[in-house]
């Protein structure tokens, strides 16, 4: 097994990155697939007790986040899913929706509906209901987490009851994933938001597996099965009570001492002591990871040789062992080896004599390597930045400085890219998803400021190719032009992952890490 326009745009990506590298931070090697088959026939009945990383400041959809750290298992049962897709092959599979395709190659796309889908208040969950969910989500004011996925949709147009015609802002043929991978997904009654967030959070409706009966902050929520879910006969189990557990140690403990059924986890640390507890595991193989940002927009990480030179001299093992206890998955490749996209092109290479002739080289032309490494002052993020500052001390004509600010102060630096190096998060499975937006010269997510010819030629190429060898190879020549170019050092893996007793059966995860609660059962007691 092996194991992501505006200002306000880049300020949402960096409260979830900085999570999420927050998540690796307290980090081992977990060991299972991103889907299992159950041991016999699913048994109806039963409860579990699931155990989240995030409890949610709202109920709303748009306010959601739609990954393994966030609050993917709630959205998932209140609202239930319009399209899930394999983490692996990547293909779509149409749940609420019955299908989303498209005719000109992604300028447009048609989404048709399951006949009768109504939401838990008994209104229909029609083409009307999800032109006012993802209108909300291209509103600016309304915050959404979506909202950059949302924000390639030029316009809507209801055709009937179950068809809505989409008009694209530019194509993209892969749009599925990033409504399978985002908020987008999920699709909350119009009639319920209109009432307002207050009453929202108190009865919240969808259309999902579960309904929510009680929610009492700061430690539990408590859901019954939904009688009328589309899906019979899904879910399998009578109630689930979602727990908010976002301290590592306390999650494995909850889970080893039975007070908790399935957590969702972020720590390879933690996958390493399930599994050496006889716990199953559940993984979804993510490409990417975190990455130490080089920002080729000033000195000295405008001349590529300053960014090769950096990212030959560290050690990503004394990161590891540093930083992760050496349980961390370092990424040696941007894809995965199981990714249809994988391509044996290494992200980074440590060679210390290549990096002091590099460094020697520049010295001598009066651009000695000097640079800041802002951090926040989170201490796995602050620790990754030390090690880094410790490594290059062992080599001349190069000084590290580490500046560490609190999140409000890192915030506006990182938000004006007013800095030499950082931490960043380029978690990567359907690669337009990711890929475009991280690195694209026109793109505002392009935190290290690359802006390659070739390298944006091979990201449209990959944007608008719909078969798979066009693709391949265009997303092939991007793993060379990132590996060419040394946008970063990448040094560690996301885990999105589950951990679970033996008991429950039907684990299966989609996208980021997002759990499907209706496909989970418990085995009967003996």
């Amino acid at each position: 097994m092996s194991r992501r326009r505006s200002s306000y745009l880049a300020l949402v990506a960096l409260c979830s990155a900085l999570f999420l590298i927050t998540a690796c931070g307290s980090s081992g090697a977990g060991s299972g697939s991103a889907t299992a088959e159950p041991v016999g026939d699913p048994v109806v009945g039963g409860s579990a007790r699931l155990v989240q990383v995030r409890e949610p400041v709202s109920l709303d959809p748009a306010v959601l986040a739609n990954n393994w750290v966030g609050q993917s298992m709630l959205g998932n049962a209140l609202f239930g899913t319009l399209m899930v897709d394999d983490p692996a092959t990547l293909e779509v599979e149409h749940k609420l929706a019955a299908d989303f395709s498209t005719t000109d190659g992604g300028a447009t796309f048609t989404l048709t509906f399951r006949p009768d889908l109504v939401f838990s208040d008994g209104t229909p969950l029609d083409a009307e209901a999800v032109a006012f969910n993802w209108n909300r989500h291209r509103d600016p004011a309304v915050a959404s987490n979506a909202l950059a996925q949302a924000s390639q949709i030029a316009s809507t147009e209801v055709v009937d009851e179950t068809t809505l015609a989409i008009t694209m802002r530019s194509p993209n043929p892969h749009f599925a994933h990033a409504i399978t991978s985002s908020s987008l997904n999920w699709i909350a009654s119009p009639t319920a938001l209109a009432k307002g967030p207050e009453a929202f959070n108190a009865e919240p409706v969808g259309a999902g597996p579960f309904v929510l009966t009680e929610w009492a902050r700061q430690d539990r929520m408590e859901l019954e099965r939904n009688p009328d879910y589309w899906d019979a006969p899904r879910p399998y189990l009578d109630n689930i009570t979602l727990i908010t557990v976002s301290d590592v140690n306390q999650r494995t403990n909850v889970l080893a001492s039975g007070a908790a059924d399935l957590v969702a986890e972020s720590s390879w640390s933690a996958l390493t002591r399930a599994e050496q507890a006889g716990l199953p595991t559940q993984i979804v193989p993510e490409g990417g990871g975190q990455y130490i940002a080089l920002n080729a927009r000033r000195a000295p990480f405008d001349d590529v040789r300053a960014r090769k030179a950096v990212a030959a001299a560290v050690q990503l093992d004394g990161i590891n062992s540093a930083v992760f206890e050496g349980n961390g998955e370092v990424p040696g490749t941007l894809f995965q080896e199981s990714s249809p996209f994988f391509a044996d092109i290494p992200l980074q290479q440590h060679d210390p004599e290549e990096a002091q002739r590099l460094f020697d080289e520049l010295a001598a032309e009066g651009k000695p390597v000097e640079f800041t490494f802002l951090a926040t002052s989170l201490v796995e993020i602050r620790t990754v930045a030390e090690t880094v500052q410790a490594q290059l001390a062992a080599y001349d004509n190069v000084e590290v400085e580490v500046e560490v600010l609190d999140y409000a102060a890192f915030m506006p630096r990182y938000a004006a890219r007013d800095f030499d190096a950082t931490i960043w998060s380029a978690d990567v499975q359907e690669p337009h998803t990711t890929l475009w937006h991280q690195f694209h010269s026109g793109s505002s997510g392009n935190v290290a400021g690359i802006a390659d010819p070739e390298l944006d030629a091979a990201l449209e190429a990959g944007r608008l190719a719909t078969s798979p060898d066009e693709r391949v190879e265009a997303y092939t020549t991007v793993q060379q032009r990132l590996a060419d170019l040394d946008v970063g050092i990448w040094y560690v893996r996301a885990a999105p992952s589950v951990i679970h007793s033996s008991d429950i059966h039907g684990v299966r995860m989609y996208a980021l890490g997002s759990p499907l609660p209706e496909e989970l059962w418990m085995a009967e007691s003996g």
